[in-house]
């Protein structure tokens, strides 16, 4: 099973990308309604903003380092699969330490291993995963054929779960964002950097997601080993999120990074959408990873005087 993870690896260039061809247990919270203000002090930030694209940050529990581009609803290819992961995880919910529930994969998902058109994992007819290493395949592997797998164990079928996400979407106060699948393969999936940064405040609030994002390495079929798409992790504080790239979404990458400032851990979050859209999957998802990379940077140097100056 090496040669078809390798064979994806290849294909998606380790960005969740896909080529354009035509301790406790509960729920996540249910809405985050509210922005977070931004702080007076982040208008003098001259912090190195994408010249393309948009993008939007925040501090928790301190508030927003500011907004760049139109908030128009653009494609956002793989990073579709956070609010999959959001809607899975508030139906079933996981304890931290937990496995989660068995899923058994059907035929389609292991048929949909395969696929030279799209990133996957591959799995077997037959056989039960937990709900957690699906989880990982999801976000770890950007695994379309699990998002799928993961929506039908849900829902029944895929469009069934596809209202959920919208439903949820509303519930986050997502006015611009609309999903049409479930794991970003649909350029008519559209969404926004604030959009998209909401849902990310939200379901870091969840232990297991936030294990499952800071992974970043996964156990496949036959000892294989599934990289995390997302470069920057593990380096300057970074601890999840998500990437997404495709030729029409361009490079995507949703970014969460953890600072200590005068002894207090803050959760810093990060959106980047949009970059060198319309060329191809690997300049894009590079490029949203240089833009991401850019900021953070930028961000972990001037925290401390931000707080500080409130």
């Amino acid at each position: 099973m090496l040669a078809p993870l390798v064979a994806a690896a290849v294909l998606a260039t380790g960005t969740g990308a896909w080529l354009f061809l035509g301790g406790d247990e509960r729920r996540l919270a249910p809405a985050v309604t509210e922005a977070p203000p931004t702080l007076s002090a982040a208008r003098s930030l001259d912090l190195p903003w994408p010249a393309e694209g948009q993008a939007s940050v925040t501090v928790e529990g301190v508030g927003s380092l500011g907004t760049r581009g139109a908030q128009t609803p653009v494609p956002i290819a793989s990073l579709t699969k956070v609010m999959t992961a959001y809607v899975i995880l508030r139906e079933h919910p996981v304890r931290a330490g937990s496995p989660g529930a068995d899923v058994l994969a059907d035929q389609r998902a292991a048929d949909e291993s395969y696929s030279s058109v799209e990133s996957t994992v591959p799995v077997d007819e037959g056989r039960t995963y937990s709900q957690r290493r699906l989880l990982e395949y999801m976000m770890v592997g950007s695994a379309n054929n699990v998002a799928r797998l993961l929506a039908r164990w849900d829902a029944g079928d895929e469009q069934t779960f596809v209202a959920k996400m919208n439903r949820a979407a509303d519930d986050l106060g997502m006015g611009r964002t609309t999903y049409t699948g479930v794991s970003g393969m649909e350029a008519s999936t559209k969404s926004t950097a604030t959009d998209q940064l909401r849902l990310a405040r939200a379901v870091m609030k969840d232990p297991v997601f936030r294990e499952v994002v800071a992974t970043e390495e996964v156990e496949g079929g036959s000892g294989a080993r599934v990289a995390n798409t997302n470069k920057l992790l593990g380096r300057d504080g970074v601890v999840g999120l998500k990437t997404g790239s495709s030729t029409p979404a361009g490079g995507n990458l949703v970014w969460a990074v953890r600072q200590e400032v005068a002894g207090s851990s803050r959760l810093v979050l990060g959106v980047v959408l949009g970059q060198r859209a319309g060329s191809n999957p690997v300049a894009g998802g590079a490029a949203a990873h240089e833009a991401s990379h850019a900021l953070i940077t930028a961000v972990r140097k001037a925290l401390p005087d931000v707080i500080g100056r409130g």
